[in-house]
């Protein structure tokens, strides 16, 4: 098995970061030709997910239709403690790991699949994100 901890920085209150060529560069680093990987994101506030980056307003309507859904200033009773509650419930909501296949040194993704770690309480100067390499 092979493990690798990487971080990120966030620059927004939200945003989405595809993240699709770092692990791809861990991956051939690696060595592992097939197998899967496994990444996780051990924080309560951000998550990952699967979609398009090569149209940017994805990102925007992604952001957009979660705001819809959970509100950043909604009637959170965790805000009494923490002005973050939407966040959590968005990262519990999105989630925080993905598994993929990977064959011949590569990751098996659809054509418009990028990995995109999501941030719903940034700006943050350190996020982690845990890589595992099982052949």
């Amino acid at each position: 098995m092979f493990f690798k901890e990487i971080t990120i920085s966030t620059n927004n209150e939200e945003e989405i970061i595809d993240i699709t060529d770092l692990i791809e560069e861990i991956v051939r680093k690696s060595g592992v030709m097939d197998g899967i990987i496994h990444i996780f994101i051990p924080h309560a506030t951000a998550g990952i997910i699967l979609n398009e980056s090569a149209d940017p307003n994805i990102k925007t309507d992604f952001l957009n239709s979660i705001e819809k859904i959970i509100p950043k200033r909604g009637n959170y009773l965790h805000d009494r403690i923490d002005m973050n509650g939407a966040a959590h419930i968005r990262s519990a909501i999105v989630r925080s790991s993905l598994t993929i296949p990977l064959k011949d040194g590569k990751m098996i993704l659809g054509t418009w699949q990028s990995i995109m770690f999501c941030e719903f309480d940034g700006p943050r100067v350190r996020r982690n994100i845990i890589i595992q390499i099982i052949p």
